[in-house]
């Protein structure tokens, strides 16, 4: 007996978008808290 299973692929750019989501605000928390920072060590 044997069974056949079939898989499906998700396309590239959903893929992409599904990250790209969470990433960019996340990139931009990241860039505004790293520049907050700099102004604590330097003058």
């Amino acid at each position: 007996m044997s069974e056949s299973t079939t898989t499906t692929t998700t396309p590239t750019a959903r893929i992409v978008l599904a990250w790209l989501v969470p990433v960019i605000p996340l990139a931009y928390g990241l860039y505004n808290t790293l520049k907050s920072a700099l102004k604590l060590f330097t003058q």
